[in-house]
């Protein structure tokens, strides 16, 4: 079984306010997101909390999901990841690490990650758009006691650096898998029309 782990404990330092309860087209940005995943082919969804957690968990409430806290989120996002784990049901063999402030990334994207991991024999499936890598991550969970010793300076990366054989890159032909939200400016972009655009699109696998 694969799970998806959403990240959505930040404090919105750079937004000045808690972005996630941020409007976004018929919803708020959490709302989006979790929608998105919980619409993909996964098998069970983690929403990890910690900043704005009251007001984030009301708008959840509809969600078929599992909410938990990180009392530990000022800690940084790794504290985040290993909250999310502990959480996971002993079925689960693999995570995918989702951010809460990519509002873009489809149902379809998601898809796309989880057969990649179900086909290609990797531990370690990642989105690629023009070469760049991006999220959301699915990590293989032989990996948990690695993401346990983990550096909070390099967080899930440490895992790029000690396992780049086990890396399969999957091919997006959207860019949404490279942008997140962190700043007024970026959210005014996300919201205009000509920008959101058709959802994002899978592509192939490299």
């Amino acid at each position: 079984m694969i799970w998806a782990v959403v990240l959505a404990a930040g404090e919105s330092l750079r937004m000045g306010r808690p972005k996630l309860l941020l409007p976004y087209g018929e919803r708020t940005i959490i709302e989006t997101v979790v929608g998105n995943v919980v619409s993909s082919k996964v098998d069970g969804t983690v929403v990890v909390l910690g900043g704005a957690r009251r007001k984030i968990e009301e708008k959840l409430r509809a969600f078929p999901v599992k909410r938990v806290v990180n009392r530990a989120y000022k800690e940084g996002m790794l504290s985040s990841v290993r909250r999310g784990l502990s959480a996971l049901p002993a079925s689960a063999r693999a995570a995918l690490f989702v951010l809460a402030d990519q509002p873009d990334i489809s149902p379809a994207v998601i898809n796309s990650l989880l057969e990649a991991y179900r086909g290609g024999g990797k531990g370690i499936v990642l989105p690629v758009f023009k070469k760049k890598r991006g999220h959301p991550l699915l990590v293989d969970l032989k990996y948990r006691r690695d993401i346990e010793s983990l550096s909070s300076d390099i967080g899930l990366r440490g895992l790029f650096l000690e396992y780049g054989e086990d890396i399969l890159e999957v091919r997006i032909s959207s860019p949404a898998v490279l942008k997140d939200i962190d700043r007024p400016e970026d959210y005014e972009r996300a919201r205009r029309p000509s920008r959101r655009g058709r959802p994002p699109q899978p592509g192939r696998v490299s």
